[in-house]
């Protein structure tokens, strides 16, 4: 069991640092899972989340839905000052869950022919990368295979985090900042995710609508779905607006460790990151995706394709069969529990808030959780993430059955 849950770990959880595949050429239809779902049992999630607050996480909300079956819960504060218990339909910042509002936008561009998936950034964005730099396509972008290399601004400890949080970067600074390193490999060769791909796509939806990435996003997504507590906001607006919970992180002052509200910070990872919302939204989010109201056929079917191309370095896409093989699609990441049983979504994190938001082809299972971990993107939240996991989707991962 053990064994299992490291696994589950190192797909779902790592990811805060940030599985069989098909053809590039395939799509994934919509069909019902050939593993049959587990029933859901309330006594088990309940116990995934019984221990916040405590050092490592303060507060948790879960929710699970779809045709298969229905739970929420919450444990812990979401005021460490307060006491005041988690709400459910609480705001959170959710990290790179932004990059799948992202695709969507950019797919919308290509099926209305104002984008070629197969054409080169540099061609519609002259200039941005280095001259030395080999053609990277819209496509490899948007599915990690570019083989850009990553950023490191805005990258601290706890420590710089809590005094640096309102600290802010343009996306071209952050582009500027990563091309000034080599490339990692030929695009289309491998996988490596990596939030330059991003930064570099929300300037691409810019370039190609005239209008921000903001506007954008609100005029495709966010007001076509109703989605009243979604957020794209300017990088110098720190505010997490509406109810939700605080965002810590731990640091050490005086030789004890003591708790820093980082609640309000700088969006600016944008397009890449900079997203705010809650469970709710993300779930009606998710659903218009897997039943194509967002995205056009014509493009739906590269946010259930993988790339035939091995994965670099071991952070990511480690268990299943065709492990150290490409999980990630335009948007979407693939996970295969080792039960067999298959969900698309994204995870995400910021400083004081790790999330994530999944579910089966067909909708009869839909997860979306969040976490308030104290670790600055440390990875020492990863065993609820685990635990949150194995019972909506592997539960006898946790049973010993």
């Amino acid at each position: 069991m053990r064994r299992h849950l490291a696994a589950i770990g190192a797909l779902l959880a790592l990811t805060v640092s940030a599985v069989a595949s098909a053809p590039a050429s395939a799509s994934a239809p919509v069909q019902r899972p050939s593993i049959a779902l587990p029933p859901l049992d309330p006594a088990l999630l309940r116990a995934t989340i019984a221990d916040l607050p405590n050092a490592t996480v303060t507060g948790a909300l879960v929710n699970v839905t779809g045709s298969a079956g229905q739970w929420s819960g919450t444990s812990g504060v979401r005021d460490v000052v307060t006491r005041r218990t988690v709400q459910a339909d609480g705001n959170f910042r959710i990290g790179s869950i932004s990059k799948v509002f992202t695709a969507v936008v950019l797919l919308q561009l290509a099926a209305e022919g104002k984008v070629d998936l197969d054409q080169s950034v540099q061609h519609y964005l002259p200039g941005l990368l280095p001259a030395a730099y080999p053609a990277i396509s819209v496509r490899e972008l948007l599915n990690h295979t570019s083989g850009l290399p990553d950023a490191t601004l805005g990258e601290g400890d706890a420590q710089w985090f809590a005094d640096h949080r309102f600290d802010s970067w343009t996306p071209r600074q952050i582009v500027a900042d990563a091309v000034s390193h080599p490339m990692k490999f030929a695009p289309g060769t491998e996988q490596d995710y990596n939030g330059t791909n991003y930064y570099v796509a929300g300037l691409l939806v810019e370039r190609l609508t005239g209008h921000t990435y903001a506007h954008e996003v609100r005029q495709r997504v966010i007001e076509p779905l109703n989605l009243r507590d979604t957020y794209v906001l300017d990088r110098h607006d720190p505010r997490l607006p509406g109810e939700h919970a605080h965002g810590y992180v731990a640091v050490t002052e005086d030789g004890s460790t003591v708790l820093r509200d980082v609640s309000e910070q700088s969006p600016y990872p944008w397009a890449e990151g900079g997203l705010i919302s809650n469970s709710a939204d993300l779930r009606t989010f998710l659903t218009a995706i897997f039943q194509g109201r967002l995205v056009p056929a014509s493009e739906l079917g590269e946010m259930f394709t993988v790339p035939d191309v091995p994965y670099l370095g071991t952070d990511n896409c480690v268990i299943g069969p065709e492990a150290g093989h490409a999980c990630y699609s335009a948007g979407l990441m693939k996970t295969t529990m080792p039960n067999g049983l298959t969900a698309w979504g994204k995870t995400g994190s910021r400083p004081g808030y790790t999330s994530g938001l999944f579910a089966t082809r067909d909708l009869s299972r839909v997860l979306v959780y969040s976490l308030n971990p104290t670790g600055n993107k440390d990875g020492s939240e990863a065993p609820y993430i685990q635990k949150i996991a194995a019972a909506v989707l592997d539960p006898d991962l946790l049973t010993g059955d």
